[in-house]
């Protein structure tokens, strides 16, 4: 049986009015979308008229959406998800009333219940291009029937290099903010999709079940070719994890050095992986790396024997030691706020980012992240965990848990409230109200932080890691 999808190119020749489609992007992290780019070649090859709309950066006008013959909104995200959802009635008002509306991505198919009653006709997820090609063709041929396939496709897909020329331009986007304050314009691309691994709360999961698939090299490398044309100085490898494939990531690494030798990136890597590969570590760093951003989610081991996470403590610190020995930053992200979380769990981890001198390598938003629960996550597996569930929110889109000690809950409330309003102060001066707010709803003193070494800036993008975030009202203006 053949695991591969490959497009057959379009004949010009043909007299068949052109089909429009739109493809919305409502947030990825604020950067230029590889899953916009990326169809919308192979949709142009079979014929198609493709506008693109990034909701992140441009208004739901209603020109782009006139004479629409399908709408494809990405969902690769929960924050994404929930966007899409609140753009929703205002996009079905301004397109025609016979437009097809399908949603592509990790959280189309785990959300396919609620989307379907909020009217949304096709749910793609996995390797969506494949099923996003066969359903212009038949709504193209006539036929409007009910979706039948399976929502969730994984074989492996022949790509086009992706076509950009339909979104703002890159230095709209989020920017690489140096050590020294000078900044970089981002290119985005994604080299691998899907993961090996089975971490319990990660979405990827419940889509992909332990399978990965590449991008082919010359495909990811045409894609920086072509951002590095209209400036790119860094790239931002999206991957789930860039190290699934370590063999695949180096031959990206070593062509796209060889053409660009002055070019910096960034990726995402297990601590697992650093570990496993730190042979790749000196060779990553030559080629450019200036940092690796890593999901360690806790410093608890038994929180990290929850999620699956296959990595402890002791791993995390080793790795830092790594990374810092061949001159790349390690930028932590974590799940500050679970049902296995304490006070003291969450002063320690406080405690432990201290003495790692890691206060400047974590956006503050990272210390008030809350544990999110979609449908078909691997945390449902656990025993007794769904115990500590109530049904399932639609509006948040996850199972709602509250702690079984309310000051915890009370604590992430007023961390994220922290961390929003001082979203523009500097990393230290949060990190101090934080760790203030921490000690005194444990009731204990807050020992001085006036001579802490918070650590060295770190090279990092504009745009906080956090997606799995509600909307911000900033968020939901483009509609």
């Amino acid at each position: 049986m053949n695991d591969s999808f490959a497009i057959e190119s379009f004949d010009a020749g043909m007299t068949t009015p052109p089909f429009k489609v739109v493809l919305i992007n409502p947030y990825e992290l604020g950067r230029q979308s590889f899953n916009l780019a990326a169809p919308t070649a192979l949709l142009k090859a079979v014929g198609c008229e493709v506008a693109c709309l990034d909701l992140t950066l441009e208004k739901l006008e209603p020109e782009i959406l006139r004479d629409a013959d399908l709408v494809a909104i990405h969902l690769g995200m929960h924050t994404a998800t929930r966007i899409a959802i609140a753009a929703l009635p205002k996009i079905c008002e301004l397109a025609p009333a016979n437009t097809h509306l399908a949603m592509y991505g990790l959280y189309a198919s785990m959300n396919a219940d609620h989307l379907r009653g909020l009217g949304v006709h096709s749910l793609l997820g996995g390797e969506f291009e494949p099923e996003l090609v066969a359903l212009v063709e038949r709504l193209r041929d006539g036929d409007i029937s009910p979706q039948t396939t399976p929502m969730v496709q994984l074989a492996k897909v022949n790509f086009l290099p992706p076509d950009r020329s339909g979104l703002p331009l890159l230095t709209r986007y989020a920017h690489l903010i140096l050590p020294d304050g000078d900044t970089k314009v981002v290119g985005f691309t994604e080299s691998t999709r899907g993961c090996k691994h089975l971490c319990r709360h990660c979405p990827v999961v419940p889509v992909y079940e332990g399978k990965f698939r590449t991008v082919q090299v010359d495909v990811v490398l045409a894609d920086i070719d072509q951002q590095v044309a209209a400036g790119a100085e860094h790239i931002s490898f999206g991957d789930p994890d860039f190290f699934n494939g370590p063999t695949h990531a180096m031959r990206v690494l070593e062509a796209m050095h060889e053409r660009f030798p002055k070019m910096t990136f960034d990726a995402t890597i297990k601590i697992q992986h650093l570990l496993n590969h730190a042979y790749l570590l000196p060779r990553l760093h030559d080629y450019g790396c200036l940092f690796v951003t890593s999901a360690v989610e806790s410093v608890d081991d038994d929180v990290l024997g929850y999620l699956a996470k296959n990595h402890t403590r002791v791993d995390f610190n080793r790795a830092l030691e790594l990374c810092r020995e061949h001159g790349i930053f390690l930028a932590p992200t974590f799940v500050a706020f679970n049902p296995w979380s304490t006070l003291a769990g969450y002063l320690d981890m406080l405690g432990e980012l201290l003495r790692l001198k890691l206060v400047e390598s974590v956006p503050p938003i990272q210390l008030a992240i809350r544990l999110l629960v979609p449908q078909g996550s691997y945390l449902l597996h656990l025993p007794g965990f769904e115990d500590r569930l109530e049904a399932f929110d639609s509006t948040m889109l996850g199972y709602p848990w509250k702690h079984a000690d309310p000051l915890v809950d009370a604590l992430q409330l007023q961390v994220m409230d922290i961390a929003m309003r001082m979203e523009d102060a500097p990393r230290g001066e949060v990190f101090n109200a934080i760790w203030k707010l921490a000690h005194d709803t444990a009731g204990l003193p807050t020992p001085t932080l006036d001579n802490a070494d918070f650590g060295e800036t770190i090279a990092h993008l504009s745009e906080p890691w956090y997606c799995c975030a509600e909307p911000t009202d900033q968020q939901l203006q483009s509609f």
